[in-house]
């Protein structure tokens, strides 16, 4: 493709952007090929790729400006992730099972729309548990893999309330901007996934005699249920309270809901802050490490072959699936600025970017949020609901069956179709 041939060929201060390369291999790769090592030293990695670059930035440049922009995105971006983390955390979802193929349909579509509200990571967080109890006695690895799917990946696609969505939102994206414009697209792809998990499961139902009968399962109901009123709050600040005074309220409202959270609840949900901390670690060395590669998206992109919504929706989708959707959307992002002339950290001109160029910003936030499911290490809580699958000891594909037999023939056709009706013309 033209934008990979220039991708090689266009490459100013071309060194400076190998630790970001580096970190991203060593994501994809090194829990796959040396776990153990990974787990103990993977934060002094993050923290020294860095460092690294940000040095250069300060003293070798110097780039002030850009080292303080990425700080500030960072800081943002993990006050809002670990706010929904921590009062998610405190709400316990009782389900009732065993559940149905149409049952489960419902309650993925209701993980979709509650992704926008949470974000992807506390709604993944929340309801992957409750899943997995609900479909107890015949949990097969598609159960795992629809979920990352719609809850961890394609429903999140409307509102900027986690990855890769709220980079956008920190830059000057309308909070509002995308539930106005792409409710169809999003539509259209949880429709049709849903579609197919219906059917796989009907499959899979009549394959399985069920082990529990209903009365020795848990009827509905949820523990917490206040902490939704923490919820709302914190999304009525990303919406309304300016910056600055934005994280103040955010935090506050989770301290709140954690201090005012009996402990049982969350023992109930095995609540820990290690997946945020490593959550934070990990995007303190992506949000450090891609500065370069943000200056050379800006002024490169007219040598990548990125000249229609098409290009950016498939570049977009593709290099999120294989790297990490957060700091690719926010990549192209500056890449499709840069075409025109204007500048990533500029509010006014990524509004007038917004107002004259939207469908390309369209087509690069739908390719950065339905693209993060084809792999695990497209989207941060891919791997965290693997992670609690496998320690429930229900079937979970492996990397490369996740690949094959779910992501690639069933979204692929997927994106396919949203391409030839939305950004073919």
């Amino acid at each position: 493709m033209i934008w990979v041939l220039g991708l090689v060929a266009a490459r100013p201060n071309w060194p400076i952007m190998v630790p970001f390369a580096i970190l991203l291999v060593a994501i994809a790769l090194a829990p796959l090929i040396a776990q153990h090592h990974w787990q103990r030293h993977y934060h002094q990695l993050c923290v020294a790729l860095a460092g690294v670059v940000c040095a250069y930035h300060l003293f070798v440049v110097p780039q002030t400006a850009r080292v303080l922009h990425a700080s500030i995105d960072y800081v943002s971006f993990m006050v809002v992730v670990g706010s929904l983390f921590v009062v998610s955390g405190g709400i316990h979802l009782r389900v009732k099972g065993p559940s149905g193929p149409a049952r489960n349909v419902l309650f993925l579509f209701f993980g979709a729309v509650l992704a926008n509200l949470i974000g992807t990571i506390g709604a993944s967080l929340l309801l992957i548990r409750p899943w997995i109890r609900m479909n107890k006695g015949r949990v097969a690895s598609l159960h795992i893999a629809f979920f990352i799917f719609l809850v961890s990946n394609i429903g999140g696609a409307l509102l900027p309330v986690g990855p890769p969505l709220f980079l956008g939102f920190l830059k000057g994206v309308p909070f509002g901007w995308m539930l106005q414009h792409c409710w169809r697209q999003w539509l259209m792809m949880v429709g049709f996934v849903l579609l197919v998990f219906f059917v796989l499961d009907f499959i899979n139902l009549r394959r399985h005699k069920r082990r529990t009968h209903e009365s020795e399962l848990t009827s509905w109901g949820c523990d917490g249920g206040h902490n939704f009123v923490f919820l709302f709050v914190i999304l009525a600040a990303l919406i309304a309270v300016p910056v600055g005074w934005r994280e103040t309220v955010v935090i506050l409202t989770a301290l709140g809901s954690y201090l005012g959270t009996p402990k049982r609840i969350r023992e109930a949900n095995n609540f820990t802050l290690a997946p945020l901390k490593e959550i934070g670690w990990l995007f303190l060395g992506v949000f450090g490490t891609m500065i370069p590669v943000l200056e050379f998206m800006e002024r490169s992109a007219g040598r990548l072959g990125l000249n229609s919504d098409l290009a950016f929706y498939w570049a977009t989708g593709l290099l999120s699936a294989l790297l990490d959707n957060a700091p690719t959307y926010l990549a192209f992002f500056a890449a499709a600025l840069g075409l025109h002339g204007l500048d990533l950290n500029d509010s006014s001109q990524v509004a007038r970017f917004i107002s004259e160029n939207g469908r390309e910003l369209i087509a690069i936030s739908l390719g950065a949020t339905f693209f993060g499911a084809l792999t695990y290490i497209g989207n941060a809580p891919n791997l965290l609901v693997k992670t609690i699958a496998e320690h429930a000891r229900v079937p979970t594909p492996g990397f490369v069956e996740y690949i094959w037999k779910f992501a690639l023939p069933i979204l692929l056709p997927a994106f396919a179709l949203v391409s030839i009706l939305f950004f073919s013309r």
